[in-house]
């Protein structure tokens, strides 16, 4: 899978490069670096399997691909400062290296990109696509702080914020594509199908890592969901199991020594991480099964790979 599309990528690099040119040269460099600094990739890569899965031209998945991840970005730098987080992929967050100000030009510098594409591209469909995605994103932010501070968690609330924070840009990554290649409406439905399923198992497994996984190998702290507030899939079992402790530890935001410690441990012993995983695996199916829409390929098996995957993601 990963050879499929190698050249793909060597060539959304080049762009990316030339496209973050800027003066002063720090603007371009802090989205370059942040894109380049052991991403996975993700949704370019789900841009170029598409154009090969329609046999698009591959411009049509470039153009995509270069989209989407700039908007990623941005939003990426933005999350940054508004969560304080310390650091992002393994590095110190651009905030904390180079100030409030210049981390928000930075990401408002990356939108400017985008705009440039798209006017380049000259899709009105496409255009309104990212516009929707880029307005879901806000919007699925905002529901998240207000969540926080209302404490009236569910699980419908919690699903509708990670559809538009994460799914909805990963389906536009596919979606995107069969609007410049002009598929068929069957198929155009498809690829969103599979794009949101995909993008809630993505960050079902996100969120289940903040909490479960080992910081290092995660390359950020852990516990940052529950300090914010957020309450996310395996924690909101357990408030619906009624155990108390949880409860009490999420109303304290994790705020004592050894909080997120305990709160893994009550996911583990009470079986709501195999609950989550299970969740997962079953989104992964549901992504997978749209693709049934589409003929035996490399580029198919490549993407159902990717979502198989997921569940076993350790970072």
């Amino acid at each position: 899978m990963q050879g499929l599309v190698a050249a793909d990528l060597e060539r959304f690099d080049q762009h990316l490069e030339a496209e973050l040119r800027s003066d002063p040269a720090l603007l371009g460099n802090i989205g370059l670096e942040l894109i380049q600094a052991g991403g996975k990739r993700l949704r370019p890569r789900l841009a170029l399997l598409t154009a090969r899965l329609l046999g698009a031209a591959a411009e049509h998945g470039l153009a995509v691909a270069m989209t989407v991840e700039l908007l990623h970005s941005a939003s990426l730098l933005h999350d940054d400062l508004i969560d304080e987080s310390e650091t992002r992929r393994g590095q110190v967050a651009a905030y904390r290296r180079f100030g409030n100000s210049v981390s928000v030009m930075a990401g408002d510098y990356l939108l400017a990109r985008v705009l440039r594409v798209l006017a380049r591209v000259g899709n009105h469909d496409f255009t309104m696509l990212m516009s929707d995605v880029a307005a879901a994103i806000v919007e699925a932010e905002i529901r998240q702080l207000e969540l926080a501070q209302s404490g009236e968690y569910s699980f419908d609330a919690y699903l509708a914020v990670i559809d538009g924070k994460t799914a909805e840009l990963i389906s536009s990554a596919l979606e995107g594509v069969a609007i410049l290649a002009e598929a068929p409406a069957a198929q155009r439905t498809a690829l969103r199908e599979f794009g949101m399923r995909y993008g809630r198992a993505f960050q079902l497994q996100d969120d289940y890592l903040d909490l479960m996984a080992d910081g290092q190998q995660l390359g950020k702290p852990i516990g940052n969901d529950l300090q914010e507030g957020k309450v996310t899939w395996p924690v909101l079992l357990l408030l619906e199991q009624g155990v108390e402790e949880a409860a009490a530890i999420v109303e304290r935001r994790a705020s004592h020594a050894g909080d997120t410690e305990r709160m893994a441990e009550l996911v583990r012993e009470s079986g709501a991480a195999e609950a989550t995983l299970r969740r997962i695996g079953e989104e992964t199916a549901l992504a997978a099964r749209a693709l049934d829409a589409f003929p035996a390929s490399p580029a198919r098996s490549a993407l159902l790979e990717l979502a198989g995957a997921e569940a076993a993601r350790t970072a």
